[in-house]
């Protein structure tokens, strides 16, 4: 791990270069947020493979700087589910806002 500036903070727990072109960050505090919900423990390579090949990416209905990464897994710990994993992104990269299974994809316009 490595030590974030700017949008992120803390220690850089995962880091990687989305279909969309952007790098994307995990820091320690979003982790932690995300492990909050039981199901998504153990579930790194999950949120990485879906930041690299999604199913879909969507834009927020309510805010255009976030998008929406899904991506069905028919085999989780939970049943058949989307992982979504909300990104805030700027010109060049974005951070992981919070990541969870989700029966469907969420309402929005696709990218």
């Amino acid at each position: 791990m490595r030590q974030l500036t700017g949008e992120c903070s803390g220690l850089v727990v995962l880091e990687v270069q989305s279909k969309l072109e952007k790098t994307v960050r995990l820091d320690e505090a979003r982790w932690k947020h995300v492990l909050e919900h039981p199901e998504m423990a153990n579930q790194l390579d999950k949120l990485n493979e879906t930041l690299i090949d999604p199913d879909e990416v969507r834009r927020s209905m309510y805010d255009a700087s976030v998008w929406l990464f899904h991506k069905l897994y028919t085999k989780t710990s939970v049943t058949t589910k989307y992982f979504l994993i909300v990104v805030k992104v700027s010109k060049k990269e974005g951070f992981i806002v919070t990541a969870f299974y989700a029966d469907r994809m969420k309402r929005s316009k696709a990218i």
